[in-house]
């Protein structure tokens, strides 16, 4: 089996135990692991005097607006910053980690977006000078030489976005990122937040959905989701639909947050989930 692990960025999400956890799952399993870093982002565009800027999509999702300077703060703090302190701490667990970008090999590419549709005041408008892109192939080659090997991939934001025939670094999101990586390694996806999973009530943790088995479950999975939970919906379903074993969102604070997320813990996904129209 492989385990491709998404470690959340928000301030709230302590990723010590997701990384104790690798640390014994590599000894069975190949393992990839991703990582976002949202509020390291926005701690360093407020130090250096830049607010930052979030957007609403026509259909409900929030993201990140990324001009020229967000992106070179992007570059510098993901890859540069959350990325190598990610690969210490697992090194200093004994794990053989590898710090790459989407960039490194092009591993993550596709076509970049400067301009995004947003929802403004009520109204649909297009925001040009944006800086992201579509992921639309991963260079498995180098993620499978790297397990191969032995080594454990640790792999960041940004992406090698095609612009006008030219590579440019490119913001894409976190969650769709480990997505499509587990979507063409066939692997089992863990995206772990700060909430225990999806919650029909997101107020109420009670209400959380356990299983997703069905169409009818999906529907029920993506009225409950809400803000930025809408992504991680949108990345399970990318990933199953390239051909992962499944999907889970779970805790990152829990104890052994991976091992209780692969042993029931948090959503789990099924690919049946899809089977119908949804």
């Amino acid at each position: 089996m492989t385990v491709v692990i998404k470690v959340g960025g928000a301030r709230a999400v302590d990723p010590a135990g997701a990384l104790a956890d690798v640390a014994s799952l590599v000894e069975t399993e190949d393992v990839v692991v991703t990582h976002g870093g949202s509020t390291a982002v926005d701690e360093t565009l407020e130090r250096l005097g830049m607010e930052p800027e979030y957007v609403e999509t026509p259909s409900g999702v929030v993201g990140r607006f990324t001009d020229e300077e967000t992106i070179d703060v992007f570059k510098m703090v993901l890859p540069g910053l959350v990325n190598t302190d990610m690969v210490a701490q697992l090194q200093g667990e004994g794990v053989d980690a590898v710090g790459l970008s989407g960039v490194d090999g092009k591993l993550l590419h596709g076509p970049r977006k400067s301009a995004v549709r947003v929802l403004a005041d009520g109204k649909r408008k297009i925001r040009r000078g944006d800086h992201s892109g579509s992921i639309e192939a991963v260079n498995t080659g180098v993620l499978e030489s790297l397990l191969g090997a032995g080594y454990t991939p640790v792999v960041s934001p940004p992406m090698a976005g095609a612009d006008d025939g030219e590579i440019t670094p490119v913001n894409t999101d976190a969650d769709r990122s480990g997505a499509v990586i587990a979507g063409e390694l066939d692997a089992t996806l863990v995206l772990l937040t700060d909430v225990p999973g999806i919650c029909a009530d997101p107020e109420d943790e009670s209400t959380l959905i356990g299983s997703v088995v069905t169409a009818a479950d999906w529907n029920r999975l993506e009225d409950a989701a809400e803000g930025f939970m809408n992504r991680k919906v949108m990345a399970i379903e990318e990933a199953l639909a390239g051909g992962a074993e499944r999907a889970i969102v779970a805790d990152a604070n829990a104890d052994s947050p991976v091992e209780r997320a692969l042993d029931g813990g948090g959503t789990h996904v099924q690919p049946s989930a899809l089977g119908e129209e949804v």
